[in-house]
């Protein structure tokens, strides 16, 4: 079983399905983007067709994520994940670089064997003008995928998902932290924290997906309007 599976498949059953999963706040630019279970798997799909099919991503790939926390970056995430990919922390050991437009630079300078995806992260679906030559620009690229996913090879069970981690070894990770967190089953957790590590995307996403836990991310957070959203999305823990 891919990490995807194992983290997504238990909410794609019943009325669980339809219910927000990923809730998302830009407090920069007045985004607000609610995503259920459904959705999410859906976007993930899309991706992880863009990843394989344009980019040949398969089981082992190396796949690094230079991106903040933002609900696409779960669907990369996920993505990659789906695809059987290994996420690296260093670029420079990565076969291909998912990025936002201010870290193209950054991807470029890693000179990845495979290329560079490129994401503008924009609400309304924008590209990226003027990108360099060879770079993907996810946006416009995305859309031409279907919106389900069937890996065409299976995944070894001790193939690494995460920094050298195999998949049972990221979920028992993701648990334990989890438990540490105090996040549980139904929970509703509203975080500010960054995903730009390892173990922040283990507390900030893989913590809330392992336990069966939905997310509100903000993002620019205002300190002023947490306490108000908290209670407005019914957050029943904080992260950040």
């Amino acid at each position: 079983m891919t990490l995807t599976a194992a983290l997504l498949d238990p909410y794609l059953t019943g009325s669980a399905a339809a219910r927000p999963l990923i809730t998302f706040y830009d407090d920069a630019t007045g985004e607000r983007v609610e995503l259920s279970a459904i959705t999410t798997a859906n976007w993930a799909a899309k991706a992880a067709n863009l990843l394989r099919d344009e980019c040949d991503v398969e089981p082992g790939t190396p796949v690094a994520v230079l991106l903040p926390a933002h609900w696409q970056t779960a669907a990369v995430l996920l993505a990659a994940w789906w695809c059987g990919a290994e996420v690296v922390a260093d670029p420079a050991s990565a076969a291909w670089v998912l990025c936002d437009a201010d870290r193209v630079d950054l991807a470029l300078a890693a000179e990845p064997a495979g290329g560079i995806v490129a994401l503008s992260l924009d609400a309304f679906g924008k590209g990226i003008p003027g990108l360099p030559a060879g770079v993907v620009d996810f946006a416009p690229e995305v859309r031409l995928h279907g919106d389900q996913f069937t890996p065409w090879d299976a995944v070894p069970g001790n193939a690494p998902a995460l920094a050298g981690s195999t998949v049972a070894e990221v979920l028992a990770d993701a648990r334990g932290r989890a438990s540490a967190l105090g996040i549980g089953a139904g929970d509703r957790v509203l975080s500010t924290s960054e995903w730009n590590s390892v173990d922040g995307v283990t507390d900030g996403l893989l913590s809330v997906l392992v336990t069966g836990a939905s997310l509100v991310q903000c993002r620019n957070a205002d300190p002023a309007v947490l306490d108000r959203r908290a209670a407005a999305e019914k957050a029943t823990v904080r992260l950040g």
